[in-house]
Order: C-alpha cells, then structure tokens, then sequence
C-alpha cells in the first residue's frame, strides 16, 4: 500500500525551516540546476489582469524528487499575510507516487530569501556591512533575517512607498537586534550601501545607475517576469549580471530584457548561473569595485529542494 500522502502547512514550514537550513539547500539546488542534476521548464503564467498571476512550475531535483509548484500571486493579498499563495506537490523518485503536499506560501518567502542571502555570500564583498532594503512586503523582513547569516552587518536602511509600512518594518528588524533607519528616497537608502536588495512591485525602474556605489553587491527580486523593471538599464549594462537560471532569465527576466531592447546588452552579457559560482565552475565578483547583480525569477528546484528536506524530516 503506498504511504498517506503528507500535508504540511505554513505554520509548520514557519517552525522547521529556518533561514539558515535554507541557505545551504540553495546553494545545492542551483548548483545541482547549473551542472544538470536537475530538470525544469519555463515556468508557465496567466496573466489575471490587475496585477494577479497563476503560474505553474515544474521540475525535478536529484535527492529530492519531482514535482510542480501551483501558485497565484495577488499583490493586494500581501496585507491578509502574503501575496504568494499556492501548493507544492512533490514526488518520490523511487515510487513515481505523490507523497507530500506543502504550503507555497511560506516556502516561497523563505526559499527566496534564502537564495538571495546564497547569492550574497557568493558575490558581495567580505567587508559589506550596509543593507539597503527597498520594499516593505513580506520579503523585506526576510531578506534581512537571512542576510545576516551570511554578512555581520552593521546598519539597515529601510525604503518604501508608505511611510508607516517602512516605520513597521524598521522596527521588527530591530527586534532582529540590527539597527535600522527609514529613509525618504530610493537614492537615499541605496547611498554607500554595500548590499542593496530590490523587492517592490514597481512596474519601471525605481534604482538607477547614478545611485550605486562602486563594489556594491544587488538582489533584483520583485519582478518574476517581462515586464515590470525594478532597476534602470544603465545599471544592468554596468553590472556583472548574475542569473538564477540563465535559460529563465534571458526570456523572462525584464530587467535584462529592457536593457537588450535599449541596445545596451546582448545575451553575452548574461552570465553563467549562480549554481556555477557556488560550483566554482564559474566566477563571481572579479575585484573589490566591480557591481554585482543577483537577477532571482525563482526555479522550481529551490522549492523541491525545501519539500524534500521537510518531507523527510517530517518521516524521521
């Protein structure tokens, strides 16, 4: 008889997945991706108009099995708990049987910043000790919650259209016991700092060129696919530009294709994934003045990655 098919909901994903089991998955995962230990296609989307999204994205990860993600991502939801919402089935390898069902949501907000803190580690400067967080949904806590275990930082700017939201959250991220300060402007927050995380729904840029540091290290994350643009092309030509998944990026990633449309980059420009530096089959930042760019769409195998752990775990 095949086992019960497993559920796990987002307050128990809350309770055992934590930041910092997740960076290192991440690191696996995109490197199992990157060297063709796993499978994945395109995510495929439906646009609801107003912003609202169904998407599905399907795959399978060596170790962890295979499976797809159905999720709706409704923006104004973000206030009732969360934008993400959805189900990730997962696979056994061995059986060919669905043995888990696991709240998206939740996974979907730690995995992301947790691949983010990976990119960081890998691609920022040792020294980088300021973090400009732009955005104050539910993925700028957790970037910060997940940053921290990869850089000591030492001060936290906080950026957002509401200046209460901005408020809020610079105060839960004290109780992180980081210092952190809102701030007026974009150009503001991003001033001299090291690390600068883009996490807002904007549909055109609101980071520029003129607004970066040299050797600073950037997560582009709000934008999951072409169209909306949270950072100017001026900035992506500037960069090493450094994708989740190369394949995604180069037909969804809106900031790049921006950039492509404006003459200013060909597909040479987009380099090899962020599983190859974690490799070391590939280089990341060449010298301590060099840009950085982080460009995240999210791939299923992140998530498999997370349902394979929690399933297992969930056996012992």
């Amino acid at each position: 008889m095949p086992e019960p098919i497993a559920f796990i909901d987002a307050s128990e994903v809350r309770e055992r997945l934590g930041h910092a089991d997740c960076i290192p998955l991440m690191k696996t995962a995109m490197a199992a991706l990157a060297g063709g230990r796993s499978q994945q296609l395109l995510r495929g989307i439906i646009d609801l108009g107003g912003g609202d999204m169904f998407g599905v994205m399907p795959g399978a990860l060596d170790g962890a099995g295979f499976g797809a993600k159905i999720i709706s991502v409704f923006p104004a939801a973000a206030a009732e708990g969360g934008s993400h919402q959805g189900l990730i089935l997962l696979f056994d390898r061995a059986s060919g049987a669905p043995v888990c069902v696991i709240d998206a949501g939740e996974v979907t907000a730690i995995r992301t910043a947790a691949a983010s803190a990976a990119a960081t580690d890998a691609l920022a400067r040792p020294d980088a000790r300021r973090l400009a967080i732009l955005g104050t949904g539910e993925q700028a806590w957790h970037h910060v919650a997940a940053i921290r275990h990869v850089r000591n930082l030492e001060e936290v700017t906080v950026w957002g259209r509401a200046t209460e939201k901005a408020d809020a959250l610079a105060r839960r991220i004290g109780d992180l016991g980081l210092p952190a300060r809102t701030v007026k402007s974009v150009a503001e927050a991003a001033a001299g700092a090291d690390i600068i995380c883009a996490l807002t729904a904007a549909a055109e840029p609101i980071l520029f060129d003129r607004d970066v540091a040299e050797g600073a290290h950037i997560n582009v994350v709000g934008s999951s696919r072409a169209g909306p643009s949270e950072i100017d092309e001026a900035l992506v030509a500037r960069a090493r530009f450094i994708p989740d998944h190369r394949e995604g990026v180069l037909a969804q990633g809106a900031e790049y294709l921006r950039a492509k449309a404006a003459g200013l980059v060909t597909e040479a420009h987009v380099l090899p994934e962020i599983g190859h530096v974690f490799a070391g089959t590939a280089p990341g930042r060449i010298g301590a003045r060099d840009v950085t760019i982080y460009k995240s769409l999210g791939s299923i195998v992140q998530d498999l990655a997370c349902a394979g752990w929690l399933w297992r775990a969930d056996r012992r």
